[in-house]
């Protein structure tokens, strides 16, 4: 699935929107999502963490809404997030591949890695998701 063909169905959110996150291909095994460091930086000119976690969050839920989707449920809502910072980023834009661990019928995990424009990882996550049927 496109990321155009899916995003034509599931917004993003105003959260996601305001922190510049883009998607470039999502499906329920995999999404990529790229996010700027420019307006998302704490006092000392650095990535917020809490930011990075907002990146792998996206990532992941969007491939769970997808994975949701295929097995005929509504929709995907977080249950657990852990996230690692591996290195400070604090210019360019920021790519997190969101990569399934476990696509089940009620539960999907994901493993996100997050990389700055050299490729460097600069955060590892971990999201599980409770897949939800019926309407809410």
């Amino acid at each position: 699935m496109t990321a155009d063909s899916y995003l034509a169905t599931t917004e993003l959110g105003p959260f996601a929107t305001k922190l510049g996150i883009a998607v470039q291909e999502v499906g329920p095994t995999r999404c990529v999502a790229t996010m700027p460091v420019e307006g998302n930086t704490q006092p000392l000119g650095i990535l917020h963490g809490g930011a990075n976690a907002a990146l792998a969050e996206t990532a992941g839920s969007l491939a769970g809404r997808a994975q949701a989707l295929a097995v005929g449920a509504s929709a995907a809502v977080g249950v657990d997030l852990s996230v690692t910072h591996h290195r400070a980023a604090r210019s360019g834009q920021l790519t997190a591949t969101a990569t399934a661990a476990h696509l089940g019928r009620t539960i999907a995990t994901y493993d996100i890695t997050i990389v700055d424009d050299a490729g460097r990882r600069t955060a590892s996550a971990r999201l599980t998701l409770l897949l939800l049927t019926g309407t809410r």
